[in-house]
């Protein structure tokens, strides 16, 4: 059903780039928590969009941000039936209660998939090669008064453990056999079609393991899969590079296990209370940190702009979403 101008009304709850906005804004009606700075609290903007003459049947909604899909969201936008999420992760999401109430939902699907596998293995080599601590050095002046950077250690042959063998840890695994890497993955059920070996839990794989990839989906079982026993059985020579979630891995923990060596290193993009960072990381130059880019390229966003607007106006033309998560 679309509004009087012919045009359906969708709330839109992410930051988007002008190409993006404009290319919605052709063919819905965008009702824009991000319209206008101080504008009202998401509470007081749903309640106003509820009230519209043409209320929102679809919601375009960010991971990791301020909104929360769940049963306080969908009472206070009753009109909803669909959500689009804009990343593969639907932690963010109350799957089951969207199910309950027959509300739709579609994620990114694999759009991300190449792009964060090659984050995942670029992070790898910079902390092992230590790459961004030797830029600084340069940068620095530190050479011609302190001689030879400290020397790192290479990715080619390391034993890596790859926590999630989805489609993300799966292209992983196929770049690191390119370096010459053992690799060797814990999920939860052994896939068939595997040719690594599989490990029963983190722990057990983390003891075999030179490095430690995380790439599994963040839900009840996965939350800090990534704990103090995990960091001690991977040892104080072992690397941890998480490109999933923040809460798959005990922040805590793992700055405890940097300050006292109980590892090596660690590749982060992902952390427990984004945007924030705990300021022991920052002062780590064992550490390689990125803003939670993993799953963002020139190319990859012109896809997600795409695939979106596809399970939007699949959605409101009745046909099958694109990437659907939950068909109601």
């Amino acid at each position: 059903m679309a509004s009087a101008g012919g045009k359906p009304a969708v709330l839109l709850l992410r930051r988007v780039d002008a190409t993006f906005h404009s290319a919605l804004r052709a063919r819905f009606r965008v009702l824009d928590l991000y319209a206008n700075p101080g504008s009202a609290p998401l509470r007081g903007f749903l309640a106003s969009a509820a009230a519209d003459p043409d209320p929102p049947r679809a919601a375009l909604v960010a991971a990791g941000g301020a909104v929360l899909v769940d049963g306080a969201f969908l009472d206070a936008v009753p009109s909803l039936r669909c959500v689009v999420t804009t990343s593969a992760g639907v932690d963010h999401v109350d799957l089951a209660e969207c199910e309950r109430r027959g509300v739709a939902v579609a994620g990114a699907g694999k759009i991300f998939s190449v792009d964060v596998a090659d984050h995942a293995v670029g992070l790898l080599v910079d902390v092992l090669r230590r790459v961004s601590a030797g830029d600084g050095y340069v940068r620095c002046g530190h050479w011609p008064q302190r001689g030879d950077f400290p020397l790192g250690t290479k990715l080619s042959g390391k034993r890596v453990g790859i926590i999630g063998l989805g489609s993300i840890g799966t292209l992983i695994a196929k770049r690191l056999q390119g370096f010459g890497c053992v690799v060797s993955y814990h999920s939860s059920a052994p896939k068939a079609s595997a040719p690594y070996r599989y490990f029963p839990d983190a722990r057990a794989l983390a003891a075999d393991a030179d490095a430690l990839v995380v790439a599994c989906a963040l839900n009840d079982a996965t939350r800090h899969i990534v704990d103090g026993a995990v960091l001690d059985a991977l040892g104080p020579r072992g690397v941890v590079v998480n490109i999933s979630r923040g809460g798959n891995v005990d922040e805590l923990e793992l700055v405890r296990a940097l300050r006292d060596g109980k590892v090596a290193g660690a590749g982060l993009d992902v952390f427990e209370n984004e945007p924030h960072v705990p300021p022991e990381l920052l002062a780590m130059d064992n550490v390689v940190l990125t803003a939670h880019e993993a799953v963002f390229t020139e190319e990859s966003t012109a896809d997600l702009r795409d695939v979106m607007i596809g399970n939007l106006q699949a959605f409101f033309a009745g046909k099958p979403l694109l990437t659907p998560v939950i068909h109601p």
